[in-house]
């Protein structure tokens, strides 16, 4: 599992923005409040069964759960434009290569839609 800090701060951001309170969530899980405090701590972590159900509890993936979930990934840009353009860039649709032709053809239909057509 990842760091132990991580997902015992994770667990214990997510009980309180659900509105749960270490009794409340333990009910659910049918475990002791000590446990829920326990995991909350770092001092032990939810067995991966345990783990799942509060993924599920709180509507997130387990790796969510146990990961970084306030780290927020940066998205990837790509310069389509200059993607389409360069040489040497195999790009496939189904499975199948791009021609350069369709390359142009795509470059021409984004341009159409976007209004600058030439």
């Amino acid at each position: 599992m990842a760091n132990d800090i991580t997902v015992a701060e994770n667990l214990k951001r997510l009980r309180k923005q659900h509105g749960y309170t270490q009794q409340q969530l333990a009910d659910i899980l049918h475990t002791a409040k000590t446990t829920v405090s326990t995991w909350e701590r770092g001092a032990a972590k939810p067995r991966m069964d345990v783990a799942k159900e509060l993924a599920n509890i709180y509507s997130i993936s387990v790796s969510e759960l146990i990961g970084d979930a306030t780290e927020t990934k940066s998205p990837e840009y790509i310069n389509l434009d200059e993607a389409l353009r360069k040489q040497g860039v195999v790009m496939e649709f189904q499975g199948k290569e791009l021609s350069d032709k369709a390359k142009r053809k795509i470059l021409d239909i984004l341009k159409i839609v976007d209004g600058d057509e030439d």
